[in-house]
């Protein structure tokens, strides 16, 4: 028999991937589908384990360890504290919206709201400092495999796709 999906389990899950989406397919994998154990189609709320889910994405996203962001695909992305510097580093090749932190909150009257927090403003100092130790190019590679894949960079090189697949081919060619 399976084991349940705890919260401890769940945010163990987002530390050993670096970044997660919360469901839904993408160059990363997805918590939802990992709680049910495969992928499916359709939204969550309509799975068998819907509560198990919903469980373990609230741990996860009440988490101080957890960035909750629409990094990828604009999907809700986890990305783990172990990981911020990396994406610190990198943020000038991502839109910035990409990198608002968000958060529901209840209201008085018992509806939910998002919160958005902008990048940089989230960012503690510790994280900051880690990133600017970083070389570029050794968080290019962490992040290589799914950040922008290069097959969608834009020919022009003005935009911010663009110069991160220049910028993995100077790192490369270095």
């Amino acid at each position: 028999m399976p084991r349940e999906w705890s919260p401890r389990r769940a945010l163990a899950f987002v530390e050993k991937h670096g970044v997660v989406l919360e469901s839904g397919r993408g160059p990363v994998p997805a918590l939802a589908q990992a709680v049910a154990g495969h992928a499916f189609r359709g939204n969550w709320w309509g799975h068998p384990k819907r509560r198990e889910i919903f469980q373990a994405t609230r741990a996860v996203r009440d988490s101080s360890d957890v960035l909750v962001c629409r990094l990828i695909d604009g999907k809700i992305t986890y990305v783990h504290r172990r990981v911020w510097p990396v994406l610190v580093r990198l943020a000038r090749f991502v839109d910035s919206s990409r990198l608002a932190a968000i958060r529901e909150e209840h209201t008085s009257s018992g509806s939910h709201r998002l919160v958005t927090v902008a990048y940089p403003q989230w960012v503690p100092p510790e994280v900051r400092t880690a990133a600017e130790a970083l070389p570029e190019s050794e968080a290019l590679e962490r992040f290589d495999a799914w950040l922008i894949p290069e097959g969608r960079a834009s020919k022009q090189t003005n935009n911010k796709e663009g110069k991160v697949a220049a910028a993995r081919r100077t790192s490369r060619d270095a």
